[in-house]
């Protein structure tokens, strides 16, 4: 809409209206990411506050929106002389999932290039965003490589495009704000860092709230132009107070009191790295300034830590994010210095009068803290049912790939052809070039030349001499865990450890950015625990109040796995799948429960799914029952210990398997 809401009608969110305007005063602070569900105002958010920021003073015609105070002397479009520019407001420039590398940081004419000799570059939207925001939404669902290039230009100002020898540099400084939804799959922890703030955001179960929202929204949508000038007086007085801010900022002090609490904060959560010192330094230094002070104080320090550690502290997938505030509050105590016993009337949320989105104390934070021992579970019911236990420490797996060469969306697991990757051969161009292979190109080229009257040194080179590098890389899959939670699995140590070993492969698919699903079966039936997600922590959670108990319906469980799959194909049909089978191979439920589990493993193996079958017999005496079902599924069945990246049994089976592999692929 031309008339963006207004930010100060935005109802609640304190703790996202504070992390925004905290890197609209100092854009060092890094962006900001939000994570929540949909529907809680991120998006009208982040429109809303690219209305409040000054505008920009740039040079008139450069694409990359120089400052004509201090123009970049390495932009593509200058050199420009210092002296006066125009002015615009600032932009807020939107990052689609689907965008392509050359959408985001630019693309060259290569056509041009070669057959002319000349730069001729297009900017991105990396070039847009300068000087303004880049809002990314569902940032989790970005391909890696993109995020790379996009944090990279955030830390370092600039987006680099060298393609083929041809190199165009270009200044990129932007308000990074990412948002995403946890339950579609987090971003690797590395990712996570590169984000100065984060904050949680739900809907609000206040009824008063809630109906004030609909209330805004619909006044809105009436008449936007009248609903943003009611609220005019508000937005020019926190317009005015982001300028203030911003002229305050180089005069605010951050004394030693304050970077030992910011240390001895960042030391009691084990946070890696040094980048969340800084970043917490930032964040309180911008803090004291929003709030009209020159010194920074205790609280400035404690509401930089729940802004800028939550997203940092995390171990690994499983764990959630937030903090400990007992915790905090103990470490600034004792780390307190003579410097932060000054008393401050007005406290982190000084500057009365003034829309308070800074005076939320981190209300964001829900769900912080870890649940308590499963002890308080309730006791199995008389059917044979079991009370759930916890799974054994999770290890390294050894690679389970899908034989054969994918086409599917990036990740780390099985091989398939890519946009990134090692060059495999050439072919012409479908559509747009993306990738030359030059070598390719001048061998199609070669031949030609005397017809086009080239005699002499050099190379007349033609559209249809264009060949297109071709690149295999690897692609993620969809890993659809088919466990066994019947009686002969229920023994606690036994299904502790095969809890862990599910979730060690959990682990494993979330570093190989694979979806994951979760069907079980015990009893008489078998249910989709977790439709296919790419959220790992959600199966993880599913899998841990896993029950047991009841007979084994083998061919139930194989049944619905295959049900699984078909639906999943036609949402992507481009992801493969391996179904991971975890069970000691005994089948007990239902009738002819041996005939239909065999009918039911070839129907999966016809379709042409890889299957691996993680054999969970134990004891002296072994049936082979698990083997047997690898075979009718045409797939490999490891042991627990087999699963081990470092067992050495498990590398003699690797060999068998790998032979197996080569004759079916044959």
């Amino acid at each position: 809409m031309s008339t963006p809401f207004p930010f100060t009608a935005v109802v609640g969110q304190d703790d996202l209206r504070l992390a925004l305007l905290l890197n609209a005063v100092s854009p060092a602070v890094g962006g900001v990411l939000v994570r929540g569900e949909k529907g809680t105002a991120k998006s009208t958010a982040v429109r809303a506050l690219s209305a409040l920021l000054p505008g920009v003073d740039v040079i008139a015609g450069c694409r990359f929106s120089c400052d004509p105070a201090a123009p970049d002397p390495g932009c593509p479009d200058g050199p420009h002389e210092a002296g006066a520019g125009t002015q615009r407001p600032a932009r807020m420039v939107e990052l689609p999932v689907g965008a392509s590398e050359d959408r985001l940081v630019g693309a060259l004419d290569i056509e041009r290039a070669l057959a002319e000799g000349v730069k001729a570059f297009e900017p991105g939207l990396l070039a847009d965003a300068h000087r303004g925001i880049l809002y990314v939404d569902e940032v989790n669902l970005l391909h890696d490589h993109l995020v790379d290039l996009l944090l990279d230009a955030a830390a370092m100002g600039a987006s680099y495009v060298e393609r083929e020898g041809v190199s165009v540099r270009h200044a990129a400084r932007f308000l990074l704000v990412g948002t995403m939804n946890p339950e579609e799959g987090e971003l690797r922890p590395q990712l996570l860092d590169r984000f100065g703030l984060t904050v949680e955001v739900s809907a609000s179960r206040e009824p008063d709230q809630r109906v004030e929202v609909v209330r805004r929204r619909l006044a809105y949508d009436d008449d936007p132009d009248g609903f943003a000038a009611r609220w005019g007086e508000e937005e020019a007085a926190v317009r005015a107070r982001i300028v203030g801010a911003r002229e305050l900022l180089p005069s605010v002090r951050l004394g030693d009191g304050a970077l030992r609490q910011i240390a001895a904060t960042c030391a009691a959560f084990e946070v890696d790295g040094m980048r969340a010192d800084i970043v917490m330094a930032r964040t309180a230094t911008a803090l004291a300034a929003w709030a009209g002070r020159t010194d920074v104080l205790a609280e400035d320090v404690r509401q930089a830590a729940l802004l800028a550690l939550p997203h940092r502290r995390r171990r690994n997938p499983f764990d959630a994010p937030g903090l400990d505030e007992d915790k905090l509050d103990e470490t600034l105590q004792e780390f307190g210095g003579p410097e932060d016993d000054d008393p401050d009337p007005d406290g982190p949320g000084g500057g009365g009068g003034q829309p308070s989105p800074e005076e939320g104390p981190g209300g964001g934070d829900t769900g912080a803290r870890p649940e308590a021992g499963e002890g308080g579970e309730p006791q199995a019911s008389g059917s044979g049912e079991q009370q759930p236990v916890r799974a054994s420490e999770p290890f390294r797996t050894k690679a389970l790939t899908v034989p054969g060469l994918g086409e599917g969306a990036a990740g780390r697991r099985s091989r398939a052809r890519t946009e990134h990757g090692r060059t495999t051969g050439a072919r012409r161009p479908q559509g747009a070039l993306t990738k030359l292979h030059l070598a390719a190109t001048v061998q199609a080229a070669a031949p030609h030349q005397l017809a086009r009257g080239r005699s002499g040194p050099g190379l007349v080179v033609r559209r249809d001499d264009l060949r297109q590098a071709t690149r295999e890389g690897r692609e993620g899959n969809l890993v659809l865990f088919v466990v066994d939670a019947s009686g002969s699995m229920a023994a606690r140590q036994r299904m502790s450890a095969v809890k862990g070993a599910v979730l060690s492969l959990l682990l494993d698919a979330y570093q190989r950015r694979d979806k994951v699903g979760l069907v079980t079966f015990r009893g008489s039936t078998a249910e989709v625990a977790l439709p296919p997600t790419s959220s790992v922590d959600a199966a993880a959670a599913r899998l841990e109040s896993l029950p047991t108990g009841g007979r084994t319906p083998l061919a139930a469980g194989l049944l619905k796995a295959h049900d699984v799959l078909r639906v999943e194909r036609l949402r992507d049909p481009a992801r493969r799948a391996l179904v991971v089978v975890v069970t000691d191979g005994r089948a007990t439920g239902g009738a002819e429960p041996v005939a239909l589990s065999s009918r039911a493993a070839r129907l999966l193996a016809a379709d042409g799914v890889a299957s691996v079958v993680v054999d969970c017999e134990s004891g002296p005496v072994r049936l082979g029952l698990a083997e047997q079902l690898a075979g009718e599924l045409d797939g490999t069945a490891v042991t627990l210990d087999e699963l081990r990246a470092d067992s050495i049994a498990g590398l003699v089976r690797n060999v068998q398997g790998t032979q197996r592999t080569a004759r079916r692929a044959a």
